[in-house]
């Protein structure tokens, strides 16, 4: 770690991985937040990660991941590849004694997001996964509501997305979150592991998953339909469903409780709405124009004062598992 005076120390940090995700959702936040600094980028494509090191002002890039990862100068890594290279990487990241953060999911399987998760606990060396919205305040307000009683004991979560097929998706042409090979689920993956993740941090953890998912449209390799019933170790009872096939985009969750409901969207930047018999709420809660600002500034609190981040290895290791529950059944934990 650098310094930048006697009382001040600057992380420095590498991307491995500047592909769009990177562009406004999360690169700029490390360059935003007290204490860090964005160092250096890498990507394959030695042109492309010139071109985001000059547009991002990042005074060091690369084609070689090794390049961040053994670099002197890098004190933390994050990883923002497709998901099939997470284990290659972290683990590398690991042996190098550096913090990380890994985009979600934390692997295409559960083992190997177990691999990962042991890797840095036996080091003791901190893993943090982009699941943000458990740093977002529109989400903590969701929380502050279940857990102030807004609905009073909470019974039931009933959750549903559902969205057309894209225009890529009707060319053909290749996509890694759609390829079985890197994503068995699909947009399950990229985009449900968003919704059961928060469930988790809303709820407490799943205690009974099951599931049932299959491929209606023929368009890709990988699934596009899929429906799960769980319970909670708290005794809530949950449904979901996700399709990516339909005729129309939508969005909601509803949480219901012996005395109202709370409504809300996973993605969509709609009201939380807080419905009891007498009474209706609405909270407008709008999203930071970096949308991992919070989570990342989350990981300046526990880098530098001890403060534990929401989303950690073992938090997105238990994700991990009720994804594949879901999938495919899975190891009892």
């Amino acid at each position: 770690m650098q310094n930048k005076n006697a009382d001040t120390v600057t992380i420095r940090w590498g991307i491995i991985g500047c592909g769009s995700v990177t562009e406004l959702k999360s690169g700029p936040a490390y360059q935003k937040t007290a204490d860090f600094e964005l160092s250096a980028v890498m990507r394959r494509d030695l042109g492309l990660a010139a071109d985001y090191a000059q547009r991002h002002k990042v005074k060091a890039y690369s084609s070689n991941a090794a390049d961040i990862i053994h670099n002197d100068e890098i004190d933390a890594v994050y990883i923002a590849t497709p998901p099939d290279s997470h284990k290659l990487y972290a683990l590398q990241v690991a042996a190098a004694g550096k913090p990380c953060c890994i985009e979600k999911p934390l692997a295409p399987s559960y083992a190997d997001s177990l691999a990962i998760v042991n890797a840095f606990e036996s080091q003791n060396i901190p893993l943090f996964v982009a699941y943000y919205r458990r740093s977002l305040p529109r989400f903590n307000k969701v929380k502050s509501l279940l857990e102030s009683g807004g609905i009073g004991e909470v019974r039931t979560i009933n959750a549903f997305l559902n969205k057309p097929a894209n225009a890529l998706d009707l060319s053909g042409e290749f996509n890694w979150r759609t390829d079985k090979t890197v994503a068995t689920g699909g947009y399950f993956d990229d985009l449900a592991s968003h919704g059961l993740d928060l469930f988790a941090y809303l709820l407490g953890d799943f205690d009974i998953v099951k599931g049932l998912s299959t491929n209606q449209q023929g368009l890709y390799s990988s699934l596009d339909a899929v429906t799960a019933c769980w319970q909670h170790k708290s005794g809530v009872m949950g449904i979901g469903s996700w399709n990516f096939g339909g005729c129309t985009r939508e969005d909601r969750v509803v949480i219901t409780g012996s005395k109202g409901e709370l409504s809300f969207s996973v993605f969509d930047e709609v009201p939380i709405v807080l419905q009891t018999l007498n009474r209706r709420q609405e909270f407008i809660i709008e999203n930071p124009e970096n949308i991992q600002l919070h989570h990342v500034a989350n990981i300046r609190e526990q880098l530098v004062n001890g403060v534990k981040h929401p989303s950690s290895g073992k938090t997105a290791l238990h994700t991990s598992w009720v994804m594949t529950q879901i999938l495919h059944g899975g190891p009892s934990l």
